[in-house]
């Protein structure tokens, strides 16, 4: 699984949830920089439907990459295009709780992580079924976020048991029934300056 690479959004601290962010030249730049391992060039590529995390496909040799509403971002409704430091300042002891649910936090009019959990649980159960070896996901924060929780049974609350750094992927393996197994960061491989 491998994140998109950064948006002028991400590089200003604002959510961005669904909101259809384009990669910024920083992004593009970044994404075109990196260079998966050889065995994964040719393994079938899924996409969210989001344009940050297509033009990432696109720009790692995916151009024909599937799309796959399953892995958009968490919805974040009333929260999008805000930064969190300022949700926090604005809204104080009502932020804190909501953040104290952990799975269970939900912004007004957006989803929670279980359900992102959730819809991301039938898409890794569908890829498992296929019996194809390898999957490469180009998606948000929040579905590799997700992805823990299901490997890890992180509650989501405290900080999580994987650092997400945006230069590296995750690499899991899917059981029969698609439940996923943490196995290691990789990092995205920079072309030389």
């Amino acid at each position: 699984m491998i994140r998109h690479a950064s948006t002028g959004w991400n590089e200003s601290g604002r959510i961005q949830g669904r909101t259809d962010v384009p990669l910024s030249a920083f992004g593009r730049a970044q994404a075109a920089a990196w260079r998966l391992p050889p065995d994964w060039v040719d393994t079938p590529c899924t996409t969210s439907p989001l344009r940050r995390a297509r033009e990432t496909a696109k720009l790692l040799g995916f151009a024909d990459a599937t799309c796959d509403a399953r892995l958009a971002e968490m919805g974040w409704g009333a929260f999008e295009g805000h930064r969190l430091d300022q949700l926090r300042a604005e809204l104080g002891p009502a932020l804190a709780e909501l953040e104290r649910l952990g799975l269970d936090f939900q912004p007004p009019g957006g989803e929670s992580p279980r359900a992102v959990a959730a819809r991301l649980s039938a898409l890794l159960r569908e890829l498992a079924a296929t019996g194809v070896q390898d999957h490469l996901l180009v998606t948000h924060k929040g579905v590799l976020r997700a992805c823990l929780v299901l490997a890890l049974g992180w509650d989501m609350r405290g900080k999580a048991p994987v650092r997400l750094d945006p230069e590296e992927a995750l690499l899991f393996r899917l059981d029969g029934t698609g439940a996923p197994t943490f196995l290691e960061p990789v990092p995205l491989r920079r072309v030389a300056s």
